[in-house]
């Protein structure tokens, strides 16, 4: 009668473990991936500008001409502005030209520089 309660004890371990493991390869396969595609859309949302080409969720697509915390305006021509929740923002087509611009005259003084320490160091 001893031997058969403390043989019972193992046993669950073993039947709990194939549980156990399920969690874990769903955990690391569907609901990790899951968080870190919401940190990004998240991230994506919060770095929204004014004059960002971007499209909806509806497959809209426009120029942010107004933003709020909770709503972008859009200007889809000349004439036409719609506005949108933030959340129905799908993606950026393109930044705005003034953060281009930084960008493009960053990478230029990083050039001019490794230029400048090459022909330093040949000297």
């Amino acid at each position: 009668m001893l031997m058969q309660s403390s043989s019972g004890g193992g046993n669950i371990w073993m039947t709990l473990l194939p549980f156990v493991l399920m969690f874990v390869i769903f955990y690391f396969l569907l609901i990790r991936p899951q968080q870190r595609k919401s940190k990004e859309r998240n991230s994506m949302l919060r770095a929204l500008k004014k004059g960002d080409k971007v499209t909806t969720i509806g497959g809209l697509h426009g120029t942010i001409a107004e933003i709020t915390d909770d709503t972008i305006v859009l200007k889809v021509n000349d004439v036409t502005k719609l506005t949108f929740d933030r959340s129905a923002i799908n993606n950026v087509t393109a930044r705005s030209e003034a953060k281009a611009e930084k960008a493009d005259k960053a990478e230029k003084a990083e050039k001019s520089d490794k230029a400048e320490a090459k022909a330093e160091s040949e000297a």
